[in-house]
């Protein structure tokens, strides 16, 4: 490992406070106006799930990282299979996020964006009805004419493709409603489309310290670009063997 690696390797600041803000100032360095970032977390052996599901792997410190990064964008995006599966509720963030958010111009809570190429969601859920900022549902032009206009009701539908959902125009369809700084959550079919598209232009990690075996899938899955995404190491975090992991798109 060479000396410019190891000065990427900071351990996780233990106090709260002074400590999430250094964590936030970690996770700010961008001097581009738009990006895309994505947040999984894995085990040493490269599950994905415990038991079905991610938040199994996910410990203190992963949940620590995971609410800042939701606190330094306009948008979290994640895919309907996740959102079911994961149990997800209206987004909001905790008090002091808010309070940070309010001085930084944003709005106090993260728009939450939906993609969904079937429209399997319920207008009744209180992830739209207990919203503090009205959702987007990102869909397909063959989705139900008639779900599309119930979800209409209670959050923004925007169409981006005939078919499948197409990450270019789902990314210039946020940037255009003012979400320049879009967080994605997974899941990871959603993943692989949007690596397929060259639209990661980071990629948080999490490396839990379980070897969990079985049968788990991979944080990414579906199509392949025609080349592999070059990515540079940013920082590591580290707190009892557990290892945040940041990655950017090599420019």
């Amino acid at each position: 490992m060479t000396e410019a690696a190891i000065d990427k390797i900071f351990p996780l600041p233990a106090e709260e406070g002074v400590g999430d803000a250094r964590i936030a100032e970690l996770y700010s360095a961008s001097a581009e106006p738009t990006w895309l970032r994505v947040n999984f977390v894995s085990s040493i052996d490269g599950a994905a799930t415990r038991q079905g599901l991610s938040g199994g792997l996910s410990g203190d410190a992963d949940h620590r990282v995971f609410d800042i990064l939701r606190s330094l964008c306009d948008v979290v995006l994640v895919g309907a299979g996740t959102v079911r599966a994961e149990g997800y509720g209206a987004m909001r963030v905790d008090e002091v996020s808010q309070r940070a958010r309010r001085e930084a111009g944003m709005t106090v809570h993260p728009v939450f964006a939906i993609v969904s190429a079937s429209l399997d969601l319920d207008p009744a859920s209180p992830i739209f009805h207990e919203a503090p900022e009205r959702p987007i549902v990102v869909t397909t032009e063959r989705s139900r004419q008639d779900t599309r206009e119930a979800l209409a009701e209670v959050a923004d539908v925007l169409i981006c493709g005939e078919e499948r959902v197409e990450p270019r125009q789902l990314v210039e369809g946020l940037v255009a409603r003012g979400l320049s700084r879009i967080h994605c959550e997974g899941g990871p079919h959603l993943f692989g489309d949007l690596i397929a598209a060259g639209a990661v232009d980071e990629l948080c990690l999490t490396i839990g310290a379980t070897l969990e075996g079985g049968v788990a899938s991979r944080i990414s899955a579906g199509a392949a670009p025609i080349l592999p995404v070059g990515m540079r190491l940013a920082h590591v975090l580290q707190s009892d063997g557990t290892l945040l992991l940041r990655y950017v798109k090599r420019g």
